[in-house]
């Protein structure tokens, strides 16, 4: 009113542009594009899918998919952080909320084995939106659509509260002095042989130790983690990612043992990727033939081929062994299959011949895309001599576990976990978890980074986190671990593990020759033959690979749009 009309002087006919449907995660404004480019660019350049290009020409130009199509690659919502004018949007989260009114916690995620550096947004006390913070020793400006986009899972079948099944097989809620009372008196009743403790691929450092202490005050060793199946926790240089993200910028030649990066470590692929392209790495897989987004040279699919590595009858193996700093990344998946450690020792023998370690280098690397592998092994959450396997206990305590083995139907389960997934379904007494965003808790990445979650929002209902119920269930069984507080937990830790005692992610434990040459010639006295199977990767499903995800209806809807990638 007092600057004059409210009328626009513009009189020309603006331009409409039809939106794009680019499947379940972006979100298309066509009429404000500048056509800067910038997401063409992204996804030829970095994801390497050749989707999104420019038709026509003139004022008729347009962004646009040159044949109907979605933008089908794991990492397509980073187009929506580096579109200038919010052309492209994050179609679960568009117009939620306004950008002042979100409350930012620097985190890390943990759904994904590098655990990239991430920012948690809240707003009205749920997590709204994750995106990432720049670390270019990891993640540089990159997250994964798993990452992104799973955390509408945080809100979906969530445990509350504490449940114990009854006789006619309903769970009904108890309260939690009266959950730890029957944790502790099916405890005290079980006979240590008969006992075993399974966790999942989400649980945090401080949980695993107080759960492997409370098994061991028992007298018990049967701890395992799904995450680590079929590794041992002896060497770190054996289970980590020695090479480490930002160190495979200086390797010249790379094996894949059956491992598909592109599912397992989007950002690690990534990576590779912008090696071929720009500094011509040569890339060769052993396994399943999928497509890596760049040139690889397929040597075959069983572990044969890795004999035929070791005795130099293949290509590959002329020019592994040229390298000036040669690399080998084998799956975890793959070390988990019955014939894990034969194709273990072939992998180790074939590092050693090509030179995989010297001073200041060890390419001898195993990708986990898990956020809790590491670490278990870390502090030997391991099954130990005398271990009893879950399938005969009588006795399960399932710590965010989910994936499980066959168990007997008379063993009573206690489940303590944030999701109603699998492992919840299948337990009598349930104790209610914090996610990673509800608590502050140390994870350990595949390269052996030791990294810390920040608490973002409280976690639901009557749940707590699981370091407290460990210590609360050993009191209520009159066998009190050593430690009450966060700080104390980590200072148990510490001693278990020194290389845990910095937190802050800033740099890696480096190995030295010495003892990473000991972990590749360890070979263990009963060594499985070799199948002929194809070695595939660990991962079944890209979309759906943790509770979170597999409860979030975001992930769903890109599993019906693009598949399991697998």
């Amino acid at each position: 009113m007092t600057y004059g009309s409210d009328r626009s002087r513009y009189t020309e006919i603006k331009r409409a542009v039809e939106d794009k449907n680019l499947g379940p995660l972006v979100k298309t404004s066509m009429t404000r594009r500048i056509h800067c480019t910038r997401c063409v660019r992204f996804s030829q350049e970095v994801a390497g899918v050749m989707t999104l290009g420019t038709v026509g020409r003139g004022n008729a130009m347009e962004i646009s998919t040159y044949v109907e199509s979605t933008l089908n690659t794991e990492l397509s919502g980073n187009v929506v952080d580096l579109c200038p004018v919010g052309a492209l949007t994050s179609k679960p989260n568009a117009f939620a909320a306004r950008s002042w009114e979100y409350r930012t916690t620097q985190s890390i995620d943990v759904l994904d084995g590098c655990a990239p550096a991430i920012q948690i947004d809240t707003a009205k006390g749920e997590v709204m939106r994750v995106q990432p913070r720049t670390n270019d020793d990891v993640n540089e400006e990159w997250i994964s659509d798993k990452t992104r986009y799973a955390v509408d899972g945080l809100k979906a079948q969530r445990l509350d509260m504490p449940l114990l099944r009854g006789a006619d097989g309903s769970l009904s809620p108890v309260s939690w002095a009266d959950a730890l009372g029957i944790a502790a008196e099916k405890l005290s009743a079980t006979p240590k042989t008969a006992m075993a403790a399974l966790a999942g691929p989400l649980v945090e450092v401080e949980a695993l130790v107080c759960l492997k202490d409370l098994l061991n005050s028992l007298g018990s060793t049967s701890t395992s983690s799904t995450a680590a199946v079929g590794l041992s926790a002896d060497l770190r240089p054996s289970y980590t990612l020695n090479s480490t993200i930002a160190g495979l910028e200086d390797c010249d030649a790379l094996l894949l043992v059956g491992s598909n990066p592109r599912i397992e470590a989007p950002l690690l692929n990534a990576r590779i990727r912008k090696l071929v392209r720009h500094r011509g790495l040569e890339v060769a897989s052993v396994g399943k033939d999928v497509d890596l987004t760049y040139e690889c040279t397929h040597l075959g699919d069983s572990a044969s081929a890795l004999t035929d590595m070791l005795n130099g009858s293949n290509a590959f193996a002329s020019t592994l062994k040229s390298a000036s700093k040669p690399a080998i990344i084998v799956g975890a998946g793959t070390l988990s299959r019955a014939d894990g450690a034969a194709v273990s020792a072939l992998a180790s023998q074939i590092a050693l011949a090509s030179g995989c370690i010297a001073d200041g280098w060890n390419g001898y690397s195993v990708l986990h895309a898990s956020g809790s592998a590491v670490g278990a092994l870390d502090v030997g959450f391991v099954p130990g001599p005398t271990a009893t396997a879950p399938s005969s206990a009588s006795f399960v305590y399932l710590l965010g576990a989910d994936e499980l083995p066959p168990l007997s139907s008379d063993a009573f389960v206690v489940y303590q976990g944030h999701h109603g997934d699998a492992g919840a379904e299948r337990a009598d007494l349930i104790l209610p978890g914090c996610a990673y965003t509800e608590k502050a808790a140390t994870y350990v990445s595949t390269e052996g980074r030791v990294q810390r979650t920040n608490r973002a929002v409280d976690p639901p209902g009557d749940a707590r986190e699981d370091w407290q119920v460990l210590v609360a269930i050993s009191k209520v069984l009159g066998k009190p671990l050593p430690y009450e507080t966060l700080p104390a937990v980590r200072e148990r830790m510490v001693e278990i593990a020194p290389q845990l005692a910095d937190a802050s992610g800033a740099s890696v434990e480096a190995s030295s020759p010495s003892i990473s040459t000991a972990a590749l010639e360890f070979v263990p006295a009963s060594k499985p033959a070799l199948s002929e199977a194809t070695l595939t990767s660990g991962v079944s499903n890209f979309y759906m690979s943790d509770p979170v995800s597999r409860a979030s209806a975001t992930m769903a809807k890109c599993v019906e749009a693009f598949g399991t990638r697998a």
